[in-house]
């Protein structure tokens, strides 16, 4: 049985109230489904990360029996976000957080943080799944780049556009037309034409709006820049706001868990907390299902993160990054809230671009004055710290930080 208690002095918010209605609506569906792993399921999704969360509630709602484990006692993977104890247990192996930092449970860090385009593939799905009731979003205060030594805002009107200091004014003349081009191409199809762009309108177009994360997209088809630049457009036209970003309240971790709940609304099995999760191979090598503590549930398809199955991935590269609490927001951004700064590659003469992102108590995720920025990369050394120097250097005093390196698989 689940139950939610407060004492006759609790105060709860009508979003609070909604939120444990609709969780305490999917516990009692995922009661009713309770059984044990002795059974068969047509899929076994292992990890409760986004993309399997997302999977196991899209199966879900289509009708597919599906048994949901994690190793783990908490949804999320390695997208979950963390209080500011679970954070410093990760980084400094200590229970507890120092108390001038501010309430533990007033912190949502996001181990894989990202903004999301207003447009993007996984709002539309968010809206279709209906799975937006269970969450709520806030526009991105400011989409910003580094050229040339210097933090600039990337333009959102005709008039920012006139008034930035990305390009000269001959320049801005040649990227109108075509921008104004592209627009009619993208509705009639017309052919290719020459615009005689500078590099350094190029590397704007191509890292700050059509979001590359490195030149190779300069050796390749412009049709996905094209379709990339249309995406940032109708993510900017979609909210009105500054950028083309949303960020959920309360942080990525939320996204995992409202998926979860779709799927336990329509049957779904949730099993957390099963340590050695292995899956099971017959002798053609084909699935045949999943044992832990002793049970094997029988399936004939898995879905899994890599960490489930080491000896059937590839190391494709790693992440630097660095995890930043401060006092204020990042200089240089009009004191914007959340924000992301884009450092080109070629800026620092890297191989891949550099990322700082930053949110706030506006999103909740901190308590009110506090900052936490992030700064990542595709990682080119072992040595974190003065890799990640460059977009460190832009966020000023902090007054704690953290660094992280993962494998990508």
């Amino acid at each position: 049985s689940y139950s939610f208690k407060y004492t006759s002095s609790s105060l709860i918010s009508l979003d609070d109230l909604r939120v444990y209605i609709d969780l305490s609506q999917s516990l009692f569906a995922a009661s009713l489904t309770r059984s044990s792993m002795d059974e068969e399921y047509e899929v076994i999704v292992l990890g409760t990360g986004l993309k399997e969360c997302i999977l196991s509630g899209l199966l879900s709602v289509d009708g597919v029996k599906v048994l949901h484990m994690d190793r783990s006692d908490y949804y999320g993977g390695e997208s979950t976000s963390l209080n500011l104890n679970q954070l410093w247990k990760k980084f400094r192996g200590e229970e507890k957080a120092p108390e001038h930092l501010g309430a533990s449970r007033d912190y949502n860090v996001d181990m894989m943080p990202k903004f999301m385009m207003g447009n993007g593939k996984l709002v539309r799905t968010l809206i279709h799944t209906d799975v937006t009731k269970y969450l709520s979003f806030k526009a991105v205060d400011g989409s910003y780049v580094f050229v040339k030594g210097k933090v600039q805002k990337v333009p959102v009107t005709p008039m920012e556009a006139m008034k930035s200091n990305l390009m000269g004014i001959f320049e801005k003349r040649r990227a109108g037309k075509f921008f104004g081009y592209l627009a009619l191409r993208v509705a009639n199809h017309l052919d290719g034409w020459k615009f005689g762009l500078d590099d350094n309108t190029i590397e704007f177009i191509g890292h700050a709006i059509a979001l590359h994360t490195n030149d190779q997209h300069l050796h390749q088809p412009a049709l996905d820049t094209v379709m990339r630049m249309k995406l940032y457009a109708e993510s900017l036209a979609r909210f009105q706001g500054s950028s083309p970003y949303i960020y959920p309240l309360y942080g990525l971790g939320e996204l995992p868990q409202a998926f979860a709940r779709l799927s336990a609304v329509y049957g779904g099995t949730y099993m957390l907390n099963k340590p050695d999760c292995t899956v099971e191979f017959d002798e053609e090598g084909k699935v045949t299902g999943v044992t832990s503590e002793g049970e094997t549930a029988k399936c004939k398809k898995v879905v899994c993160d890599p960490s489930y199955l080491p000896n059937k991935v590839n190391k494709i590269g790693r992440v630097a990054r660095a995890i930043a609490i401060m006092s204020h927001p990042i200089p240089n951004t009009n004191d914007s809230h959340s924000v992301q700064v884009i450092i080109p590659q070629k800026q620092l003469a890297r191989k891949s671009d550099m990322y700082v992102f930053c949110c706030s108590y506006s999103h909740n995720v901190a308590p009110k004055g506090k900052f936490i920025a992030f700064v990542s990369t595709d990682a080119e050394t072992d040595n974190p710290q003065t890799e990640l120097k460059a977009g460190i250097d832009l966020l000023g005093p902090v007054d704690e930080i953290f660094f992280d390196m993962y494998d990508r698989y």
